[in-house]
């Protein structure tokens, strides 16, 4: 029987490693899951299509490789188009099937009629519909192509009666997909310029994001020779944070430490790697920029010393050409500002935690740091947790892993992405801090893990609150309305659900519980009771402070307990040369 390209498809994932597939069978769709029902693929069934695109873009970022999920026309398609913004903007590798009304019924208002190609043209590098046989196993192609080249997700369209046709002679299926990481040289006279800037600077700041991935010990080794202190937007915490005898913590709304003060009072504020959206956190005289791609320089401040490449070959090329800085003052200055601004507030959140009840979220998030394998793999709801998360999980080595909706901001990612990064490893640990608005919002995913008995550990933090949203209003001098909600008992939930839950209320027993819950071989859901009234606000907080938020008042009103980040600080003053 000859082979239909439904089947082709399959066939050429296959041959580009792919080991599954998220989605929902459905309609349009049949035939596609059909042909992956006789592959070694695996069909990862979600109870949203929206979870899927999710759990692709999760298992993309941590393995480096092509992920799929699927969606059937109609109401398939709007749902996935939530985690397809997701993934698009975090950069994963991820071809999106999404299957369409059959051809002759295209433009007629026919049922579940919608048009993709315009639908996902916003959150997606390549998207095109396939009309043909012979078309589509050229579009195959460029999708997975265009994707695995860094240009975001790819969207295949896929009438059901096309994905039935005959497939064509396999002249594009059989091509080799290009996925090398180029490395780009600056323009030579943009360098010159950048060594100029930073020759002519006494003090110099460098700000770095996830772009310094692949360029720790390049970024390291400037700050050493030019006596620079190094911030961090939270895209790029986990590459450059740790063990950093250079570290003055991060910018923004979620922002502790000194990053602040040594951003606006360096004579050279220079930017690695970062699309950093907060302007008002940068200054806007004398600031360089250096990334990869071309089209994020300026777009977040006035930059006076623009260059496009690769932050670890941008820093090979020009460190020859450094006069190496000897006064180290400023640095010092700021490693001593960034301890004592941790100092100022860590006892806030650390004093008399094992007696405070509801539970403080800084003392839950500060033990599972703790607990957590070296080389776990945490996914973080957007919210308040996204605050306990970047002020309390650290990187100790290197080899932890944070996924979150740090570009798109949505509700309702941990879940979803902790099954996608779960299902690309069930040897590793992988921990979902869940918000339980965000957990609520994708609760049927918990049935997903259990269909599939993934070992992941979700962690809510309980506090029948949108907290976030709460603290939002509260800056901007609105009352607070509609952010709480009843108390929700998730454990319950969960296992009704034929999951191993655990609800803890006991701050003194929190320590064991915590340990236990995430030593267990199969899936937990770990339901921790948490204050509604931690807010990421120091106690002392005036009402002034907080109706004039702005950058100026950030340090204060965002800059509350972090953790062990305290003790980095703390060691880092031993670098300082003695008088």
């Amino acid at each position: 029987m000859a082979q239909n390209f439904a089947e082709q498809l399959v066939e050429t994932l296959e041959g580009q490693g792919v080991k599954r597939i998220f989605g929902l069978v459905g309609d349009s769709l049949n035939p596609i899951v059909d042909a992956v029902r006789r592959s070694s693929i695996e069909w990862v069934h979600v109870r949203n299509e929206e979870a899927a695109a999710f759990a692709a873009g999760a298992e993309s970022l941590v393995t480096g490789q092509l992920a799929v999920c699927a969606a059937s026309c109609g109401p398939g398609n709007t749902h996935l188009i939530q985690g397809l913004y997701d993934a698009h903007r975090n950069g994963a590798k991820v071809l999106a099937i999404a299957s369409h009304i059959p051809t002759p019924q295209i433009g007629s208002h026919f049922f579940q009629e919608t048009h993709p190609e315009i639908l996902f043209k916003e959150a997606s590098g390549y998207c095109e519909m396939i009309n043909s046989a012979l078309q589509g196993e050229r579009v195959i192609h460029h999708a997975i192509q265009s994707t695995m080249a860094g240009h975001g997700v790819s969207v295949a369209v896929i009438p059901g009666d096309v994905a039935k046709l005959a497939a064509s002679t396999g002249t594009f299926a059989a091509s080799k997909i290009s996925c090398g990481t180029p490395i780009v040289f600056p323009d030579p006279a943009e360098a010159a310029d950048l060594v100029a800037a930073i020759n002519e600077a006494e003090t110099v700041t460098l700000f770095c994001g996830a772009g310094v991935r692949n360029a720790r010990a390049e970024v390291l080794e400037l700050a050493q020779k030019i006596k620079a202190p190094v911030g961090h937007a939270l895209g790029g915490k986990q590459y450059i944070q740790h063990e950093n005898p250079f570290d003055v913590g991060m910018s923004g709304l979620l922002g502790y430490g000194a990053c602040l003060e040594a951003s606006r009072g360096a004579d050279l504020l220079i930017l690695l790697g970062t699309d950093f959206p907060y302007s008002d956190f940068l200054p806007t005289k004398n600031v360089a920029q250096v990334d990869i791609n071309g089209r994020n320089i300026g777009r977040r401040t006035t930059i006076a010393h623009p260059v496009t490449g690769d932050v670890a070959a941008t820093i090979a090329n020009i460190l020859p050409h450094l006069e190496e800085k000897t006064d180290r003052s400023f640095l010092d200055k700021m490693l001593r500002e960034h301890e004592r601004n941790l100092s100022g507030v860590v006892e806030v959140y650390t004093r008399n935690v094992e007696k405070h009840s509801p539970i403080h979220p800084e003392f839950a998030a500060d033990l599972l740091d703790e607990l957590a394998d070296e080389d776990a793999v945490f996914t973080v709801d957007t919210g308040m947790c996204n605050v306990w998360h970047a002020r309390y999980i650290n990187n100790p080595g290197g080899a932890r892993e944070f996924i979150g909706s740090f570009r798109h901001g949505t509700m309702a990612n941990a879940l979803p992405h902790a099954i996608g990064a779960q299902a690309a490893d069930r040897n590793r640990q992988v921990i979902a801090m869940c918000g339980d608005g965000g957990l609520g919002m994708l609760l049927g995913e918990l049935l997903t893990v259990k269909l599939h008995q993934l070992p992941l550990k979700a962690v809510v933090f309980n506090n029948s609150s949108l907290g976030m949203v709460k603290l939002e209003m509260l800056v901007e001098g609105i009352p607070e309305f509609q952010t709480d909600h009843e108390q929700v008992n998730f454990a319950e939930i969960a296992a009704a659900a034929g999951i191993k839950s655990v609800r803890l209320t006991d701050p003194k027993t929190l320590r064991q519980d915590l340990q236990q819950a995430l030593a267990e071989p199969g899936p937990v859901l770990i339901d921790i009771v948490t204050d509604p009234n931690a807010l990421s606000i120091p106690p002392n907080i005036t009402w002034e402070q907080v109706m004039g938020f702005g950058t100026a008042a950030a340090r204060t009103v965002f800059g509350g307990g972090v953790g062990k980040m305290l003790d980095l600080a703390r060691s880092n003053l031993r670098n300082i040369p003695k008088p």
